[in-house]
């Protein structure tokens, strides 16, 4: 069988590892998952440094580059290098395409990319896949939500809504694949999992999909493309456009399919959504928890000095101790 040889498959080494990983043994796969998520340190790894880092074998590594489509070690570490060394010029980039242009004009040009890639999110975002994931997220038990590096933010948003939503949502906070599956234990086929990733994917994004699609979890992909390695355990996927303009992923596209997807689940339960944010608004008020920290008005003055409870007083439940009697 020959070997990709071509520039462009072999700076494409990520995009060939993920597809490829379902099929990987599990010595194999500890390999994928350390060069995906460490690939500027394993670029100046030889074979045998890596194979002792992975804890594997300096003979398994070289099956690995073999395995991938790479005719030995060396020509897989070539193929990484020209890839790290293709995103880290990306700051090169940035001056061929803007160097000359004024600030304002940069502005322009930036949002305007943005609006194109909402526009041809919507020409190709599949309908049906958007109410099954809607579905999904309410009718699960538990929901899981994971998203690494710079789409860490873009899970924070999904989870900071979708707990005003339901109940029972959990957001996936690791720097490692092993506490992940700590907290990913219980996952069952009564639950489901959003894994939202986009180039350069997230290996441990990844595992903790294919973990829980093994659990027969439901598993909702949100991702740039279908030839994304995230669709491989995913039963729902849903693609939004993020190309990099620079060294900067473009996460408007995505971002803006989150707050569509918050939007329909609150249409399907707006009475739980009411009753969800009366309950906090209660909250809010009975523990001052806004009093100093937001401003409703253009000329209303912060109460910095005002404590927080009003001496002298107790709660409505009247279970609660003066405030000069609070340790």
């Amino acid at each position: 069988m020959g070997r990709d040889t071509g520039k462009e498959k072999e700076t494409d080494i990520i995009s060939k590892i993920g597809e490829k990983y379902p099929r990987m043994s599990k010595s194999h796969k500890a390999i994928a998952a350390y060069i995906t998520d460490h690939y500027e340190q394993a670029v100046f790894m030889t074979a045998a440094k890596l194979g002792e880092t992975v804890k594997v074998s300096e003979s398994t590594v070289v099956r690995f580059a073999s395995g991938i489509g790479y005719d030995g070690y060396p020509e897989f570490q070539k193929a990484l290098e020209e890839w790290v060394k293709d995103k880290l010029n990306s700051v090169q980039k940035i001056g061929v395409k803007y160097g000359r242009s004024t600030q304002s004009e940069i502005l322009t040009s930036v949002l305007e990319a943005d609006i194109e890639k909402i526009k041809d999110t919507i020409d190709h975002l599949d309908s049906a896949s958007f109410e099954i994931a809607v579905d999904t997220i309410l009718e699960a038990r538990t929901v899981y939500i994971v998203g690494i590096r710079s789409c860490e933010p873009l899970a924070d948003f999904l989870h900071f809504y979708l707990n005003m939503i339901r109940g029972n949502v959990v957001l996936l906070r690791t720097t490692s694949t092993s506490e992940m599956f700590e907290q990913m234990i219980r996952i069952n086929e009564k639950d489901a999992i959003v894994g939202i990733s986009f180039p350069r994917y997230s290996m441990r994004t990844l595992k903790a999909m294919e973990f829980a699609n093994d659990r027969n979890a439901k598993v909702i992909a949100i991702t740039d493309s279908v030839h994304s390695p995230m669709n491989l355990y995913s039963s729902c996927n849903l693609f939004a456009r993020s190309d990099m303009v620079s060294i900067v992923d473009s996460l408007v596209a995505p971002l803006s399919l989150i707050n569509a997807l918050v939007v329909a689940l609150c249409l399907k339960r707006p009475e739980d959504v009411k009753h969800n944010l009366e309950e906090l608004e209660q909250a809010w008020n009975n523990y001052q928890v806004y009093l100093n920290d937001e401003i409703n008005f253009i000329d209303e003055e912060p109460m910095l000095n005002y404590p927080l409870r009003t001496e002298g007083k107790f709660s409505k439940e009247g279970n609660l101790p003066e405030e000069e009697n609070l340790p």
